[in-house]
């Protein structure tokens, strides 16, 4: 089955292709997908399908397309270095302007997609096909065309709510407020949620389901402080049993580690993921003394924030132990599992051999080329069976059950329901998995709402380092701009104890809370008016 979806996508590329191909402008004025007529185009279930594949073509990979891995870059959990990658390191330090090919490619790409989903649901009754599977399909591309809007409203706010294709005479539209882009989305998402399947055969396995849409909704809800929408969308996968961590269960903390390599690719845990969204990660992330490359770098904020194995944070066990821990982050293996499954450390064997050092190696010293920048090193969807090839065909896992467990916790920790069983048991379903402490109400570290917002902030990022959600985190928490001005810290030397000193940042909430309207659309429609400050 998986050869046969392999071919299906390969056919779908060959298309693809010849689409991307094409400029902008001509593609905003050629009405058929592949620059025919709409009758020659728009006959058979075959020709809806691919035209429906070029609707999915936009959904981002994790190393690989548009990176929501390298989103961790712009917070405070990691440092981005080179910019064929795309640069997002000028923005964490002020320098973004209109012209920022971050956001020109985002705006681009999720636009394009938007303009083909509206073509496809202006064409496919054309097309001679089962009805109930026509229904389905429009629904994928109504999903598919709110997950976009969303993407770009939570990064632009306000953005033109596009809901047909466009003529030429029509490229003028001004930006709808953000409110009536939330609601669209929202609506848009529920009714897809109440009518996609909850699953598919394996050969289908990537399209988009009511779970994915109850997901999406989950972090919007999140994202835009309505609690009560995040807890409720969340509730609906918990109670739906479709999906479940993964887990080894005789070897439990090897779990988490497993989830992100070969071993457990093909888990229950994934909810929204990309085919082969990380098969880039060997030359992103991993140390070129193995053969690879770093381009996202850990920061000292993410690795000290996971907890030691007795479930206490290393900032409480005093000064002495603090300095211990930061020259030997994993010291006696005493750590989260979800640390050494996260991030390589100094002085860490790679398969038991090669010694990672990026202090005194010539291959991994801090700030060379290719090398790491704070001398820690991704660890997540590095797996040592794409070595010698130096790529792979991982999925990178855009949202999957633990995330949503964690979103149900945090909504209802934010509605006052903080001592509730069900917040409680699904905290401690995540910590189990990790084989970390369960979490009790009574404790005095988690007896009131404010501590439970405390942890589950740092659980979120404990589970979920690297994924791509905590810049959003840190925006709708409101302290984007306490952790991302100045000194960004890397490891400790454990030879001299000196720490390293990356690279100084600069986050102005007046300017950085948005990104800038692309000067492509500002210069050429009188209608488009750009973000402040920029």
């Amino acid at each position: 089955m998986k050869a046969i979806y392999k071919i299906r996508i390969y056919l779908y590329s060959l298309l693809l292709a010849g689409i991307t191909q094409v400029s902008c402008e001509k593609f905003l004025t050629i009405d058929s997908p592949t620059g025919v007529s709409d009758e020659q185009w728009w006959n058979t279930e075959t020709d809806a399908y691919n035209a429906l594949a070029t609707v999915y073509a936009g959904i981002p990979g994790g190393s690989s397309g548009r990176n929501i891995m390298y989103y961790a870059g712009l917070s405070d959990e990691a440092v981005q270095r080179g910019e064929f990658k795309g640069d997002y390191d000028a923005f964490t330090r002020g320098l973004a302007t209109s012209r920022w090919g971050v956001a020109q490619s985002l705006w681009q790409d999720d636009y394009i997609c938007i303009r083909r989903a509206n073509r496809f649901l202006e064409n496919v009754d054309r097309v001679f096909a089962d009805a109930t599977l026509k229904e389905r399909m429009k629904l994928e591309a109504r999903a598919l065309r709110a997950y976009y809007h969303m993407e770009l409203m939570m990064v632009f706010g306000d953005i033109p709510l596009l809901t047909s294709s466009l003529n030429p005479e029509e490229n003028n539209q001004a930006r709808t407020p953000e409110s009536q882009v939330y609601d669209f989305v929202v609506d848009e998402l529920t009714l897809c949620a109440e009518l996609l399947p909850p699953t598919y055969t394996n050969a289908d396995r990537t399209r988009i389901t009511s779970g994915i849409c109850w997901a999406l909704l989950s972090r919007l809800g999140l994202y835009k402080k309505d609690y009560e929408l995040a807890k409720t969308a969340a509730k609906k996968i918990i109670d739906s049993k479709v999906y479940k961590l993964w887990k080894n269960t005789s070897n439990m903390a090897a779990s988490y580690g497993e989830l992100f390599s070969y071993t457990g690719e093909l888990n229950e845990e994934r909810i929204f993921f990309k085919e082969q969204g990380a098969a880039n990660a060997w030359t992103s992330f991993a140390p070129y003394g193995i053969g690879g490359e770093t381009y996202l770098s850990p920061t000292n904020t993410v690795v000290d924030n996971w907890e030691t194995r007795q479930g206490k944070t290393i900032y409480e066990l005093g000064p002495d132990s603090l300095a211990i821990y930061r020259k030997e982050p994993n010291y006696k293996n005493n750590r989260d599992p979800r640390l050494s499954a996260s991030v390589f450390v100094p002085n860490e064997k790679f398969l038991g051999q090669y010694v990672l050092d990026p202090f005194y190696s010539p291959a991994d010293k801090i700030g060379l080329t290719k090398s790491t920048a704070t001398g820690y090193w991704i660890k997540k969807y590095i797996d040592s069976r794409d070595q010698q090839s130096k790529s792979g065909e991982l999925d990178f896992m855009i949202i999957r059950y633990a995330e949503i467990l964690l979103t149900f916790a945090e909504a209802k920790i934010e509605l006052n329901e903080w001592s509730d069983t069900e917040t409680l048991n699904a905290i401690n379903e995540v910590r189990s998995r990790a084989a970390m402490p369960l979490i009790d109400a009574a404790d005095v570290r988690y007896n009131s709402q404010q501590r439970m917002r405390q942890f589950i902030r740092r659980e979120r990022q404990a589970e979920l380092a690297f994924e791509g959600w905590r810049y959003f985190d840190i925006r709708r928490w409101g302290i984007a701009a306490d952790v991302m001005n100045g000194q960004v810290y890397g490891a400790t030397n454990p030879t001299t104890g000196e720490i390293v000193e990356v690279q100084m940042r600069t986050y102005d909430s007046d300017r950085e809370s948005l990104w800038p309207i692309p000067e492509t659309e500002t210069s050429t429609n009188p209608n488009m008016e750009q973000n402040p400050n920029y």
